[in-house]
């Protein structure tokens, strides 16, 4: 079993950056892959980013170039820059572990950015 606990939401302006952490507890010599992915408003769940155990990253479309994904010992982080009012939305963090789905979550936190 594996645990996340996501921190770091908040309300900033357009253009300004936050910073994101999941902290996992558990097994996670298990995880494969930790991932980023927000609901948005009138928006199914997406992913954001993710990150493998072999350090290998992917990034949505729409935040190519602004976020970054990184492991720092049991944090996963997510740094979100030049912010928009469409990345407005509820964060969960999400683990895969080897030979299955993305089978944990967190409760996730929210970031709201005004225009």
């Amino acid at each position: 079993q594996v645990q996340l606990v996501e921190s770091g939401g908040g309300l900033v302006q357009a253009g300004g950056s936050l910073r994101l952490s999941c902290t996992a507890s558990g097994s996670l010599f298990s995880i494969k892959t930790t991932a980023w992915y927000r609901e948005r408003p009138g928006k199914g769940r997406e992913s954001v980013a993710a990150l493998t155990a072999g350090r290998t990253t992917t990034y949505a479309d729409s935040v190519k170039g602004r976020f970054t994904i990184w492991r720092e010992n049991d944090q996963v982080h997510l740094q979100m820059n030049s912010l928009k009012v469409e990345d407005t939305g509820v964060y969960l963090c999400a683990a895969q572990p080897y030979g299955g789905g993305m089978d944990y979550w967190g409760k996730g936190t929210t970031v709201t950015v005004s225009s």
